[in-house]
């Protein structure tokens, strides 16, 4: 085991991919010698040479293109967006062609090689042009996988996973956790599951769901939950496409309330389609309306992002407002 930051999983999850497998390629802008703008990548190129860890002109949708392109020639690339807010010129790659290439072919060809990295997330004082979650635009597209780590030991694992599995995944990870976010994280090769949930804590009164750097949040929420006799059950939902059901619904079922929290907007939100569907699955369980703590329908701010944030003490209101219904 070692001590990492969420940064450091990712590289070094990023290094066993490419020492294992020669076909895997990380490439985008400033990735190669600079190592990219938060170091993600960092002594690749030195280790890997020029021809499978390099810089790409300031293109999104050409990074994508060309990523689809390899990924269909049978490489495995793995396309760093540098924010995921610049992810949007990309977006007919992704949606059009990258989710749609095998199933246009009639499973002739496929991109399922292909992995796409973002940064996303508020918390940095990033403003309206560094700080978006987009993960929701992309849900709403079959033929992708959408994952988002919520610390180091998860990036590494479902960073891995990511790459190895057989569908186009979008990868992103929550900028304001790539320093702030320690813990023991295994040396050696290991994959978690996508498209499974994680329970990190058992409760009987609410359900907490999140995922991302939300979930340090959510977290901070039930400790305070608790001091008042809220026994809180907390789920990092980590996959966004496919999402589990099963999970959040067997605990729905068992404590009759659910939170969902975000940081993107509230309306068209992830949240939205979460709670349309555990309502059909629960509704003669549930206690009291399944509540949704987000971001505000704005750009996001940059003197008033504490404001604009889903913050602890927002997601306790909504636990309190829950249990008293």
């Amino acid at each position: 085991m070692a001590n990492l930051n969420l940064l450091q999983a990712i590289n070094q999850a990023l290094d066993i991919a490419m020492a294992a497998n020669e076909r895997v390629l990380c490439f985008g802008e400033d990735v190669g010698g600079f190592g990219g703008v938060f170091r993600a990548t960092s002594h690749l190129q030195e280790k890997y040479g020029k021809a499978r860890c390099f810089n790409t002109p300031l293109v999104e949708q050409g990074i994508i293109g060309f990523a689809n392109g390899l990924a269909a020639q049978g490489s495995t690339p793995v396309a760093e967006i540098q924010f995921a807010d610049y992810i949007f010129p990309a977006f007919d790659q992704i949606v059009n062609e990258s989710a749609k290439f095998r199933y246009r072919s009639g499973n002739l060809f496929n991109v399922g090689g292909l992995t796409i990295r973002a940064p996303y997330g508020g918390g940095i004082a990033g403003g309206l042009y560094h700080s978006q979650s987009p993960e929701a635009y992309f849900a709403h597209t079959p033929g992708l996988k959408v994952v988002v780590p919520r610390n180091p030991h998860q990036a590494k694992g479902l960073l891995l996973a990511a790459i190895r599995d057989p569908n186009p995944v979008l990868f992103f990870e929550p900028k304001r956790l790539y320093r702030a976010s320690t813990g023991e994280v295994p040396e050696s090769d290991y994959q978690l599951p996508l498209g499974e949930a994680e329970v990190i804590k058992e409760g009987s009164d609410i359900t907490l769901l999140a995922w991302g750097a939300q979930m340090e949040v959510t977290e901070q929420a039930a400790e305070l939950a608790e001091k008042e006799g809220i026994s809180c059950e907390i789920i990092d939902l980590r996959s966004i496409l496919p999402w589990d059901v099963e999970t959040v619904a067997t605990s729905v079922l068992k404590t009759g309330r659910l939170v969902i929290s975000h940081e993107a907007p509230l309306t068209g939100g992830f949240a939205g389609e979460i709670a349309a569907t555990i309502q059909e699955r629960c509704f003669l369980y549930l206690e009291s309306p399944i509540s949704r703590v987000t971001g505000l329908d704005t750009p996001f701010p940059l003197t008033l992002e504490k404001e604009y944030l889903p913050d602890r003490l927002k997601v306790f209101e909504a636990i309190k407002a829950s249990m008293a219904y």
